[in-house]
């Protein structure tokens, strides 16, 4: 996949370097705006974008519980970061769903209207949302997922890098919908916000290939981590 993509990035005057590849991941560290023309044509478009809404700006680490069952008495310190200070632009959203998307946070945006919505129920308290919608254009009826993720209450131990990050099942969740919904097994999944590199970890646990664009150089360095752990650490 490397040399494809050497071969496509050349023809355009640019030569892509990965900041990580193996057998079933590449990941870029760049601006998706300027490195999605490079990209070859992929069978699925999975991705989690800024929704607009300050979660980068320090949010979690002021974050108190209502829920006393959820202990937040030492919230997770994330860093003061602006990449979710306003939504994408939509046009760029629009260029990502000319094949088989699935756009979390797509209530977000204006999105053509969609008969398969997937939804993530997280069991969840406090200031967030109870459910999360994953906009896609696929055939069929909408689909849930029910996924404790509150606090430190998870259904399963996964650490956590990154503070709109996704479980790793709820991932692997969303490419079975797609592989069932289509009737065939995707090959090449994109992910242009790769952000802490979960779409990527999912992929490759499910033995598809899968390339990630990410802005964020110390999270390309966290993708890079998690890529090389044969089994995810907890």
């Amino acid at each position: 996949m490397g040399r494809v993509l050497g071969v496509l990035s050349k023809s355009k005057g640019v030569m892509l370097e990965p900041y990580y590849q193996d057998q079933y991941v590449t990941l870029y560290h760049g601006d998706c705006r300027e490195l999605l023309p490079l990209m070859p044509k992929v069978d699925l478009v999975l991705t989690d974008p800024p929704y607009g809404i300050g979660e980068a700006a320090g949010a979690n680490k002021s974050r108190k519980s209502i829920d006393k069952k959820v202990k937040y008495s030492n919230p997770k310190d994330y860093g003061d970061d602006s990449w979710d200070d306003k939504p994408i632009e939509q046009a760029l959203i629009d260029s990502l769903i000319g094949q088989p998307a699935v756009i979390f946070g797509g209530n977000y945006y204006a999105m053509p209207p969609s008969k398969c919505w997937l939804v993530w129920d997280k069991h969840i308290t406090g200031d967030f949302a109870d459910c999360e919608l994953a906009w896609t254009n696929l055939p069929g009826a909408v689909r849930k997922i029910d996924y404790l993720w509150n606090g430190c209450m998870k259904k399963r131990p996964e650490q956590r890098w990154h503070p709109t990050q996704k479980p790793l099942d709820v991932m692997k969740w969303c490419i079975d919908q797609v592989d069932t919904k289509l009737k065939r097994k995707v090959g090449l999944i994109l992910d242009p916000f790769a952000g802490s590199g979960t779409t990527l970890r999912a992929a490759k646990d499910m033995a598809k290939k899968c390339i990630g664009i990410e802005s964020k150089e110390n999270y390309c360095e966290v993708i890079a981590n998690r890529m090389r752990q044969e089994v995810l650490g907890l």
